[in-house]
């Protein structure tokens, strides 16, 4: 054994020759330069978002006080007034929406990505699917209004739970069916090895292991229909007082701060503006909680 110090052993720098140094320099330089891309990618991404977020505050924030979240909106002419029930009115529509929409695109994801590979019906499915996420809410709106509001004679609050519910399937579908194909197939047959049936696995197999993403699915389908305007006129169409009944117009807080944006009185623009802030808040509070809920385990089943 050598008995040089270790501080004078030669480094592997010592054996490269100028090309090799200058290979290695280039490559530290790309990556640097890369890496500093993808930094002011997500920094041109994000800057949007946060402006508009502290233009709300700056434009509504002045206008949120204890009657906004206690009072029904004023009569036209006379200030002060609030938005409780078209909170209340939204958070009843979108639970419809959720209820009924969750449940089938979740679904839906599962026989695509667990029962039907290879099968014409899952091909329609897919392609229903992709279809739907690319129509405008406003058709959404209008046909929910041709099949469920002109049958009843009146708008209501289910008629715009429905509307909401069918913009969020394909969302969720398509989520549900790429998260599923994520989860390692060694997973499915150690399963099916234990004797158990396929259709358990899917549900307490595959469906748990994708759980976060499936979960992340259902909340971008439900920040999407959360603020929708255009299928809420046709449905459930609004109402300025307090409605708790489903086969009724009901209230909703896209559909109030759209009546006051377009009206000429400064203090609806006023109120807009704080039902904007109220609204985005909402929606991120929700989601924000969910993803809480779901990264410790509670709404995966854990302990």
């Amino acid at each position: 054994m050598s008995s040089q110090p270790l501080s004078n052993q030669p480094r592997p720098m010592d054996f490269e020759s100028p090309s090799m140094r200058r290979n290695t320099t280039r490559r530290t330089a790309t990556n640097y330069f890369v890496s500093g891309l993808c930094i002011l990618a997500t920094v041109l991404v994000i800057l949007p978002l946060i402006a508009i977020l502290f233009y709300l505050i700056y434009k509504g924030a002045s206008s949120l006080n204890l009657a906004f979240f206690t009072h029904i909106p004023a009569p036209v002419g006379e200030a002060g007034g609030g938005m409780a029930n078209s909170i209340v009115g939204s958070g009843i529509v979108l639970l419809l929406a959720s209820l009924m929409g969750i449940p089938i695109g979740i679904a839906a994801g599962v026989y695509l990505a667990e029962f039907g590979r290879g099968k014409t019906l899952a091909t329609a499915v897919r392609f229903t699917a992709d279809v739907l996420n690319g129509v405008p809410s406003i058709v959404m709106g209008i046909s929910i209004y041709s099949l469920i509001v002109v049958q009843q004679k009146h708008f209501s609050a289910l008629a715009g739970g429905v509307a909401l519910a069918i913009m969020m399937v394909p969302t969720i579908t398509r989520t549900t069916e790429e998260m599923l194909a994520t989860v390692p197939h060694a997973i499915r047959e150690a399963a099916l090895g234990l004797g158990v049936p396929k259709w358990r696995t899917a549900i307490s197999v595959s469906l748990r292991t994708a759980s976060p993403g499936i979960i992340t699915g259902c909340m971008l389908a439900f920040a999407r229909v959360a603020g929708e305007t255009a299928p809420l006129l046709f449905t459930a169409f609004g109402n300025q007082f307090w409605n708790f009944k489903l086969s009724e117009p009901i209230a909703a807080l896209p559909l109030q701060i759209y009546v006051y944006a377009i009206s000429p009185y400064d203090e609806w623009h006023r109120l807009a503006w704080a039902g904007s802030l109220v609204l985005i808040v909402l929606i991120m509070v929700s989601v924000t909680l969910v993803r809480i809920f779901a990264n410790r385990g509670v709404l995966k089943g854990g302990s």
